[in-house]
């Protein structure tokens, strides 16, 4: 396997992005751009820049910012603009003229108060690629509510799918643990950012692109949701043993075993009985048609079962049987284990002081490369007047920040 981190290799290598976002859905984004190759501007306010810069996570600080912060910034640039000033606003504008993409994250009329929405951003640059992340839509009732990952979570009904219904059918909402809905919602947004450079190169024009939280919390359900929309327009009913899918016959789901837990994926109900040799199970899973209709019995006696062995036993019996399972584990077992080792997951970033600190690599190869980059995240403001020699623009007291 080779590695790289060489910008020059990368496909999106000479492509101009200017990243207005804040916190994680944009930044992601344009992290993947810059992982790609791109140059990644990031245009911040000058008291204080991004506000992701102050969200500190397990008390953990890089350099004066948050260590997120230089994990979802690392390989940009620094511009420090006030868009509320005329001056800056019109620096802004000359980079936007000059820019491949546009990235940003404001609640809906924020940018045309500015001037900067998509149709006067076009106007100075036609061929520019606008994209822009909401949390739910430009229309609707929703349009002003804060766009934040655990409120989508929770509004979009993917916090209901988590966690076990219980016998009595009290089982709380169980959000997932990490901000899935923005990284997600990120992804997108590269994927249409792509799709309209690719067409830009057919036409020669730009476009607009537009994501938002909720439209992809709902597509992230796209499983269970379609199965809501061709039912009969009841809330599908969570299993009370071992949840992991709404719709999913047993045995699919995580149980505990004498040392730990393992999951175990879609297989058949009464090869698992004979497998583990459970009389009880295999009377249960008799019934072919009922392994979605009984699955909390079955998913009960699956669990009683599983208690009474170390999960490296069960394992040890069902794998080589092709049944699809896996030990459930910590991050210490993972990181250890020789599987990690070969992904080459991880990488250390470098501050423009010296300081390093570890993160993940971007998860995408080309031609066969891991994509590695040292450079971290930039102080505030740090890249401003390089920036705009590159630009040809004029100094701007307000702008020209010295961090």
């Amino acid at each position: 396997m080779l590695d790289s981190s060489t910008p020059e290799a990368l496909p999106l290598a000479g492509l101009r992005v200017l990243d207005f976002s804040q916190f994680l859905a944009g930044p992601s984004c344009a992290l993947r751009l810059a992982d790609l190759g791109a140059d990644v501007v990031k245009v911040e306010r000058p008291d204080g820049g991004d506000l992701c810069r102050g969200l500190v996570l397990a008390d953990q600080t890089f350099e004066g910012d948050s260590a997120l912060f230089h994990t979802i910034n690392r390989r940009k640039r620094s511009f420090a603009a006030d868009l509320k000033a005329p001056a800056d606003l019109a620096r802004v504008k000359a980079l936007i003229a000059g820019a491949d993409v546009m990235i940003h994250n404001f609640r809906p009329g924020v940018m045309e108060r500015i001037g900067l929405d998509a149709a006067s951003a076009m106007a100075l640059n036609p061929r520019l690629v606008y994209a822009a992340v909401t949390g739910y839509g430009e229309e609707g009732p929703w349009r002003d509510k804060p766009g934040q990952d655990l409120l989508v979570q929770s509004l979009s009904g993917l916090a209901w799918l988590g966690g076990d219904a219980h016998a009595d059918g009290s089982g709380p909402p169980v959000p997932a643990g990490v901000s899935m809905i923005d990284v997600i919602t990120g992804a997108h947004l590269v994927q249409g950012i792509l799709a309209a450079l690719l067409r830009r190169g057919v036409t020669g024009r730009g476009g607009r692109v537009d994501v938002s939280l909720l439209e992809s919390a709902l597509d992230l359900q796209f499983e269970p949701f379609t199965a809501f929309l061709n039912g009969d327009g009841s809330q599908p009913a969570r299993t009370a043993e071992n949840h992991a899918s709404v719709h999913g016959a047993a045995p699919y789901g995580i149980y505990r075993t004498r040392d730990g837990f393992m999951a175990v994926a879609m297989t058949p109900m009464d090869k698992l009985a004979q497998l583990i040799g459970s009389d009880a199970l295999a009377a249960l899973a008799a019934d072919r048609g009922g392994w979605f209709r009984n699955r909390d019995a079955l998913k009960q006696q699956l669990q009683q079962d599983l208690l009474a062995q170390d999960s490296a036993h069960w394992l040890a019996i069902l794998e080589p049987a092709g049944v699809w399972c896996a030990d459930v584990l910590r991050w210490p077992q993972l990181t250890a284990h020789p599987a990690f080792a070969a992904l080459g997951m991880t990488q250390t970033i470098r501050s423009a002081s010296g300081a390093t600190m570890q993160t993940t690599r971007c998860p995408i190869r080309i031609d066969g490369r891991r994509l590695y980059s040292a450079e971290g995240a930039p102080r505030l403001g740090a890249d401003t007047e390089a920036i705009a020699r590159e630009y040809g623009l004029p100094s701007s007291p307000s702008s020209s920040f010295a961090p």
